[in-house]
């Protein structure tokens, strides 16, 4: 029925004469079709280029912490928007009767120079301003959407890896939020790509101003209308293929995993702090050598605890201390400071974190998420880097799965790439943070044989966990917490078999 309804359709097009298909191909491939064509094709590109490019730095604007910044970016964008874009249009055409000169110089104060606006834009070149300078506006807030789209656990983890911040939002934080843009951007393109029919207005020869002005002279309305669009049709699909392909390009690993950071091999030392959101003062244990077990009940301050280690998160009072080095401070006399956002991240990189729920990054591959801190933070050479990673894979049982992407991987297999991220940055402590709690049961014997091993190893390593019987195995020191306050600490026989503490105690009958 569908087909025989469109076959009826395609057939009154064809045979009815008073759409004058004559006309048509006479006018469609002529010569001032095709400059007009060409016209709104450039005016198109320009004011795409232009307008994306100023939206952008808007949309960070938008993001900033400087509530100058974002106050000037939200003007702009308010006002671009409530102002139609033909008033735009003939604001910038008719700028010389509006200002017949400018001046430069101090405001309210003597000029350096003037210049006539009269020969200053012309109307191709208030066109192209116009588009662009609107254009920027919607460009600012499908950047801003497509940027705040992307998980906080992602920047999370750049942070931890040590990426340098430019780093993350070229490597991480973009090619991301490309997913959510491109759609969104393709729209807006292919909008100013017909809208800049509006620009017949200026009697700019572009594509619709081109017709008008030959229908008007032949009287041959509808088959010039048939050419404009034709032509709209045509170079829209053109602008959708290559949406497709590039977007094709940006869904590379499309996912919706998590990832992780890792690990480290020496030992910790703090001093006493307040953890925030803790009311609590807490009082950290030198690492044993192979490493500390914190079995606790949820929302005791275990995650906190990690994150304020490798300055995630601030403390509110005290100080905490790597192999004799401050995170995040320097001291001066009796005095701390804190260090800027470039040196902290070159103190994470000596120490790994390995999150809960993975934190790898989707759109590289495996091989690609180990080597990007390497590469990017410790400057090594991407063939050495690469080298690395294919041996640390191998290490975790996982040399096959250098080229595959996150979202191809099981959860297990997720965590033991994250662990590997980690181990790349060859750190001084590797910190864990229930690495078994977001996978299915079958899958926790695999990850923890990896942790036992590095334990093993040598490996100095802080884990938070449940896993009551891998705490008695693998830690030379067992932390019992709960409200953020060390409950009770020692050996794993001690603690986990004779606890001295009611705490403890009914802890562990629950959980044994």
């Amino acid at each position: 029925m569908t087909a025989v309804l469109v076959a009826q359709f395609i057939n009154g097009l064809v045979t009815n004469p008073g759409w004058e298909w004559d006309v048509f191909a006479q006018f469609f491939s002529a010569p001032v079709t095709l400059k007009a064509v060409w016209l709104t094709l450039q005016l198109t590109f320009y004011g795409t280029v232009l307008g994306f490019a100023l939206g952008i730095v808007l949309a960070f604007m938008r993001l900033s912490a400087s509530p100058f910044l974002r106050t000037v970016a939200y003007g702009y964008i308010w006002t671009f928007r409530s102002i139609p874009l033909i008033v735009q249009l003939l604001f910038w055409f008719n700028l010389a009767y509006l200002y017949k000169e400018l001046q430069f110089g101090i405001p309210f104060g003597p000029g350096f120079f003037t210049f006539d606006t009269m020969n200053l834009v012309g109307a191709v070149s208030a066109a192209v301003l116009g588009l662009a300078l609107h254009q920027a506006a919607y460009a600012a807030e499908i950047v801003r959407g497509g940027v705040l789209a992307v998980g906080g656990e992602q920047l999370e983890a750049a942070a931890a890896l040590g990426i340098p911040k430019f780093r993350q939002l070229r490597r991480i934080v973009l090619p991301q939020a490309m997913r959510s843009i491109l759609p969104n951007a393709a729209n807006e393109i292919i909008s100013l790509f017909k809208g800049t029919s509006i620009v017949s207005v200026m009697a700019i020869g572009e594509l619709f101003y081109q017709v008008q002005v030959v229908y008007g002279r032949s009287g041959r309305v509808v088959p010039l209308l048939m050419v404009a669009t034709a032509w709209y049709i045509l170079l829209t699909t053109a602008l959708s293929v290559i949406q497709y392909y590039v977007e094709r390009h940006y869904s590379k690993g499309p996912c919706d995993e998590r990832t992780q950071r890792c690990h480290g091999r020496d030992p910790l030392r703090t001093q006493e702090l307040r953890l925030p959101r803790s009311a609590a003062r807490y009082r950290s244990v030198g690492a044993a050598r192979r490493g500390d077990g914190h079995p606790r009940p949820s929302g005791s301050g275990k995650s906190t605890l990690l994150r304020t280690i490798n300055h995630l998160e601030k403390v509110d009072q005290g100080w905490i201390s790597v192999d004799g080095t401050l995170v995040g401070y320097r001291r001066d006399g009796n005095k701390l400071y804190e260090l800027r956002e470039r040196e902290v991240l070159r103190q994470r990189t000596k120490i790994g974190f390995v999150f809960q729920n993975f934190n790898l990054f989707p759109h590289l591959t495996v091989v690609e998420n180990i080597i990007e801190a390497p590469v990017s933070a410790l400057r090594r050479p991407r063939k050495e880097a690469v080298e690395a990673a294919e041996k640390l894979l191998a290490r975790v049982g996982l040399a096959d799965k250098a080229t595959a992407y996150p979202a191809q991987l099981s959860g297990g297999q997720q965590q033991r790439v994250a662990i590997a991220r980690a181990l790349a940055l060859e750190p001084k402590l590797l910190l864990f943070d229930e690495p078994t709690s977001a996978l299915d049961p079958e899958l926790v014997g695999e990850v923890l044989d990896v942790i036992k091993d590095l334990a093993h190893g040598g490996t100095t390593m802080i884990v938070v966990t449940h896993e009551i019987g891998f705490a008695r195995e693998v830690a030379d020191t067992v932390v019992f917490m709960d409200e953020g306050r060390i409950v009770e600490q020692g050996p794993p026989a001690d603690v986990l078999d004779h606890p001295t503490q009611e705490r403890t105690r009914a802890f562990l009958s629950k959980v044994l």
